[in-house]
């Protein structure tokens, strides 16, 4: 819901609590005469002292609730976020992988699946050794289809677009 909606909504809440405020007033006044004239008060009666407290102290929350309001409808509207969702680029760069060995194309295979991939997880995955491994990841390297990244112990392996 936007400022200006919230604004005037509040606006006619106002001025329901305002009709419900004068009306409770009204019946307040009947029972304090009908009971100050059975005392004897009179109009000195001590009670009329806290029906106009009352009716003040919630005509200014009322008026409180109407400046908030007023204060929504002529605000600025909030600018509304525009997500656009990012399509996902397929793989645009072709890789001739025709004169690899076939444990080289294994290799590259996975990091092809993954995109980014630990070197660790391929030695697991591949079940080869890290000698080579790393023989088969320097060769990719210097055909540019990959490139490895220094992160703590290990590399991790990304596929080049």
């Amino acid at each position: 819901m936007d400022n200006k909606k919230t604004g005037y909504l509040l606006l006619c809440a106002v001025v329901l609590i305002v009709i419900i405020i004068y009306m409770f007033n009204n019946a307040l006044y009947d029972i304090v005469n009908t009971s100050c004239s059975e005392a004897g008060h009179g109009d000195n009666c001590p009670m009329y002292d806290t029906i106009e407290k009352q009716t003040n102290f919630s005509l200014v929350i009322a008026g409180l609730v109407a400046l908030v309001a007023i204060f929504l409808i002529f605000s600025k509207p909030q600018n509304k976020i525009v997500i656009k969702k990012i399509k996902e680029r397929k793989s645009l760069k072709k890789y001739d992988i025709s004169d690899l060995r076939s444990e080289e194309k294994k290799v590259f295979e996975l990091i092809k699946e993954n995109k980014t991939i630990f070197q660790a997880d391929l030695i697991d995955k591949t079940e080869f050794g890290k000698a080579k491994i790393t023989r088969i990841l320097d060769k990719l390297e210097g055909r540019s289809y990959i490139e490895r990244k220094r992160r703590g112990m290990t590399n991790v392996v990304v596929l080049k677009e």
